[in-house]
């Protein structure tokens, strides 16, 4: 179905933002990027929806392995015993011999959950077992080399080693491109990077909204 997705400013990164922009998505693809106006009066039969913030390419998120296999990912049911938020380090290792395949898949699952909530659409693995690697096609994530990383530590806001904007995306918004899609409850790109991804309100995969902020 025809989406068109509107914000008060789209940052497409390489060219221009627009504000009051919007993006067309056919299928998985970008078929129109520019001013709402403009993007509506061609595809007047599109589902429109309309997203504060800015909307932006998907992020890559270089620490995939680390995130998804070195960390645990509490399951709900565990917030009493374990709270919310993913164990790494010292608490990944001294629960790591507990983890059975289930618990173990259950992890993967959930992080990669996390990621969707912090607008990653392009995912590095590298050379990840199986089991975690069906998870990420399962998911839709693309998947992407880990070479040419930057600095820094792992963490579920690939803007901490993006930097800013640019650094963080895998590739621009373009007509024909995939249709992978993030969008940011801040009101410019220079706030967007002080915040961070934790501001994501909805993460579009391959035409698909496979996020979205309640």
């Amino acid at each position: 179905m025809l989406t068109v997705h509107a914000a008060p400013l789209v940052l497409p990164v390489g060219a221009a933002g627009v504000g009051g922009g919007a993006v067309a998505v056919d299928g998985d693809r970008i078929v129109a990027l520019g001013p709402y106006e403009q993007v509506v009066d061609a595809h007047p039969s599109a589902r429109v929806r309309q997203w504060p913030g800015v909307l932006t390419p998907g992020l890559r998120q270089w620490d995939g392995l680390p995130l998804l296999t070195r960390c645990y990912h509490p399951d709900p049911r565990e917030a009493d015993e374990l709270g919310e938020e993913p164990l790494a380090g010292a608490e990944f290792e001294r629960l790591a011999g507990q983890l059975d395949g289930p618990r173990r898949a259950g992890s993967v699952r959930r992080g990669l959950q996390r990621m969707l909530r912090h607008g990653t659409t392009h995912l590095a693995v590298g050379a990840a077992e199986p089991a975690v690697r069906t998870a990420v096609r399962r998911a839709g994530l693309a998947e992407v080399p880990p070479a040419g990383a930057p600095a820094g530590g792992p963490s579920l806001d690939p803007f901490v080693r993006g930097r800013d904007l640019p650094g963080s995306v895998y590739g621009p918004l373009a007509v024909g491109g995939r249709a992978d899609l993030a969008v940011f409850d801040v009101p410019d790109e220079a706030a967007l990077c002080a915040a961070g991804a934790a501001t994501c309100v909805a993460t579009v995969l391959g035409g698909r909204l496979v996020y979205r902020r309640r």
